[in-house]
């Protein structure tokens, strides 16, 4: 990138975290391709700087240029290749579980993150594990996967304070707002992200902002208030905006649609796609593309839709719950627009499970709308334990589902054993059970039993 001026600062960053590289790659560091390197340089950042910024500097430290356009399919690779040889470090998979954010692959990056949460737990490694979990819970929130997410996110915020990560702290409270909004509690997530907002605003967080326009969007849409929800969301999209994110914006497309089509700002939404659809030709970024085929069948008209509806359903969403069952949901609403109420009813029934399932609870209520309107009535959704305990409560009992002593989970959350005991006797009677033994069966439909 010639030409480009970097900031003393930001290259006094870098030099530190090539180190950090060098170190926990050992001599596969030298090996690593540019790419992979410069994104993995980039992802243990924390300061939110421009991207385009750190990559320039990044690129000055490994003597090699990298455009930022054609970054993201050699570090797939990199990523991918990198996925089977860790070899148990947790400091390899923190670098990883970061870098598979900054592209979207957030199955990949919730794995990473999880490996890298399980070792440098024991290892004491405070500093670490708070980015570690505060990646593990933005990842699994993108997902569906609330269950991880709800507790990963409680203890990130937590140990961010503690460890006066404030730019940790902030991602971690604004992804604990965006679960709110996901939940239905829109008045947690108001004020949730009214702190988070506080927090990136005054550390310059791109991350942190975007999150919070993510949470109050999915808010807005939760409420009905479609036009609100586009303009909160359309902010991550405006590069004057300090909302604004080169990546993460690239990841919250479908929700935009959403808000676009309901709000009727159809032609702006398209101008945004097809920024996106440029982008997405040198990517192979798993959220970018489930999110452009979603996109792709909800602006369509006509006969089309239903077409790229079937491919947006056929695509591997194996790993991506919440997005099938967005797909499912809207294309359940086409079927019964059109007329095709059976039909219809299959797409709607599915992804009222899966919500159910996921705790999305607004979303299964919306599913349960479409099926009374197409003819069909639902069972109600029976409360799980993530509608009864704090996230910080459901931590704890599924530890001490799987055994764990009031020692041993004191050790693993840094508390002490006193505090977990009087955690778990609030549990007991919120679940309806009497004894630690009753726990794995309260939690069954969380714990995979």
């Amino acid at each position: 990138m010639p030409g480009t001026v970097f900031p003393d600062s930001l290259l006094k960053a870098t030099l530190p975290l090539n180190a950090q590289l060098e170190q926990a790659f050992g001599t596969r560091a030298a090996t690593l391709p540019a790419a992979t390197r410069t994104s993995l340089l980039v992802a243990s950042l924390n300061d939110g700087d421009s991207v385009a910024e750190v990559l320039a500097a990044a690129a000055t430290v490994l003597g090699t240029e990298v455009e930022v356009d054609v970054l993201t399919p050699a570090v797939a690779v990199g990523l991918m290749d990198l996925a089977g040889s860790t070899g148990g470090d947790p400091q390899v998979e923190r670098f990883l579980g970061s870098a598979a954010l900054q592209i979207g692959a957030f199955e990949l990056s919730a794995r990473f993150s999880a490996g890298a949460v399980a070792g440098l737990r024991p290892q004491g490694r405070l500093g670490l594990l708070t980015r570690a979990l505060a990646v593990q819970a933005w990842s699994s929130t993108r997902l569906g996967n609330l269950t991880v997410a709800l507790p990963a996110a409680e203890e990130a915020a937590r140990l961010g304070r503690e460890t006066n990560q404030q730019f940790m702290y902030g991602l971690a409270v604004a992804v604990q707002a965006e679960i709110a909004a996901l939940r239905g509690d829109y008045e947690a997530a108001t004020s949730l992200a009214a702190e988070a907002e506080q927090v990136g605003i005054a550390a310059g967080a791109r991350p942190v902002l975007a999150t919070v326009q993510l949470a109050r969007g999915l808010t807005a849409l939760g409420e009905g208030r479609y036009a609100d929800a586009f303009a909160d969301l359309r902010r991550i999209h405006d590069p004057a905006d300090p909302a604004y994110q080169v990546a993460l914006r690239c990841y919250v497309v479908a929700d935009l649609a959403e808000a676009a089509v309901r709000s009727g700002q159809i032609a702006e939404m398209q101008d945004i796609v097809r920024d996106l659809q440029q982008a997405a030709a040198s990517t192979t970024s798993p959220a970018l593309h489930i999110g452009l085929r979603y996109v792709s069948a909800v602006l369509a008209e006509g006969d089309d839709a239903e077409t790229l509806f079937k491919a947006a359903l056929d695509a591997d969403l194996s790993g991506w719950p919440l997005e099938r069952g967005r797909v499912q949901l809207a294309f359940g609403e086409w079927l019964r627009r059109h007329r095709r109420t059976a039909d219809s009813r299959v797409h709607l029934r599915a992804a009222r499970e899966t919500f159910d399932a996921l705790g999305v609870i607004p979303w299964s209520e919306r599913a349960r709308a479409e099926l009374r309107a197409a003819g069909e009535t639902s069972p109600r959704r029976t409360p799980d334990a993530r509608d009864h305990l704090t996230p910080h409560e459901l931590s704890i009992a599924q530890l001490a589902a799987e055994g764990l002593t009031n020692r041993e989970i004191g050790q693993r959350l840094y508390l002490s054993h006193r505090t977990v005991s009087t955690h778990l006797h609030r549990i007991f009677p919120k679940l309806g059970i009497r004894a630690r033994g009753d726990l794995a069966a309260a939690l069954g439909p969380l714990t995979g039993q």
